[in-house]
């Protein structure tokens, strides 16, 4: 009489069960057997640091239009010296404006002929401001609205953060990347009842200065300048020498 089909399922769970039980000691007798035999051992260790960015970058570009240049810089001169005063007004005075970017404003006429010529309308002048700061917390508060109620069409750039003693934290955090690699590979030394002698050498992986919480890495190493609250990832792989 054939078994039936919850029997025959269940049987066939069994085989597979019982196989895969024997694959996964298999592999755990071949790590064993490479542990025991091997030299060396190579593992990764990595470290994280949440820091806090330290320098601020902060840049506004406002602009004018004239149909004279003589005019659009007088315009312009009159635009600088109110951003000057919006900003030393808040506290700020290490400040520093660009070169001024002239452009030509072209309309479109028809002649006699029908054709349609080019000619200069009149001129576009810009300029921009930077500011570099450490103090954060007086930038974010900036508001550029009264600059705008007074008739400038000014406009910002989004901030840019910057942790200047990203070199400072490096080399701290490669020393606990390589003892983590060391944890590492003593656990995985004692398994083939093996312990470290010394380290034989080590390679630094890429540094990762990312958004705080975020995912993203990237194989050239990420700098991150668009968050003020950023994560530190330091990865080195190290060889170790077994005894």
């Amino acid at each position: 009489m054939n078994p039936s089909r919850p029997q025959l399922f269940g049987m066939l769970a069994g085989l597979f069960l019982a196989a895969g039980l024997i694959f996964s000691a298999m592999l755990a007798t071949s790590a064993w057997v490479k542990i025991k035999n091997s030299q060396f051992i190579t593992v990764k260790g990595s470290t994280h640091k949440n820091i806090e960015s330290d320098l601020e970058i902060w840049q506004g570009n406002y602009s004018v239009e004239a149909a004279a240049l003589l005019e659009a810089q007088h315009l312009l001169r009159a635009d600088r010296g109110r951003v000057e005063q919006f900003l030393i007004g808040n506290g700020i005075t290490n400040f520093v404006f660009a070169p001024i970017t002239i452009e030509e404003v072209k309309a479109s006429l028809k002649d006699a002929t029908g054709w349609v010529r080019q000619r200069t309308a009149g001129y576009r002048l810009s300029q921009i401001v930077r500011v570099e700061s450490g103090d954060l917390d007086r930038l974010d508060r900036l508001d550029t609205a009264p600059l705008v109620e007074q008739g400038m069409i000014f406009t910002t750039e989004p901030p840019q953060f910057l942790y200047t003693r990203a070199g400072e934290a490096k080399v701290e955090m490669l020393a606990d990347a390589t003892r983590d690699a060391r944890a590492r590979a003593e656990q995985i030394a004692t398994q083939g009842d093996r312990t470290i002698a010394s380290l034989h050498d080590a390679d630094m992986g890429v540094f990762q200065i990312t958004p705080r919480h975020a995912t993203r890495t990237s194989w050239e190493g990420e700098s991150d300048t668009t968050s003020r609250w950023k994560t530190i990832t330091a990865v080195v792989t190290a060889t170790f020498l077994l005894k």
